[in-house]
């Protein structure tokens, strides 16, 4: 007899990858771990009961599966974060805050 194991990850329409019965993406869950190191029971207890040690390691082994794909969706984010970061220190309202002063 076999039984089918849960695979915890679901691909919605977009091709965005989310952990199963949460509101979490996978690409939050691989950022933790690669921003801060955070080990997998720590990224349990920072969602304070809302994934399972099975779901983190589903959402890291998925992670690893299609990392460079995942890696290139990071570096986007991070140039359009620095792109907007950039383009908001030379807008007006920036420029009028700045010269009024401390």
């Amino acid at each position: 007899m076999s039984v089918a194991a849960p695979g915890h990850i679901w691909i919605d329409a977009a091709g965005v990858a989310w952990i199963d019965q949460t509101n979490i993406k996978v690409i939050e869950v691989a950022l933790e771990r690669l921003a801060h190191g955070s080990s997998v029971e720590d990224i349990v207890e920072q969602h304070d009961g809302l994934l399972t040690m099975g779901q983190v390691h589903a959402a890291l082994a998925h992670y690893y599966d299609y990392s460079e794909t995942f890696d290139a969706v990071i570096r986007m984010q991070l140039e359009r974060a620095d792109r907007l970061r950039a383009e908001s220190l030379s807008s007006p309202s920036r420029k009028k805050l700045a010269r009024s002063g401390p």
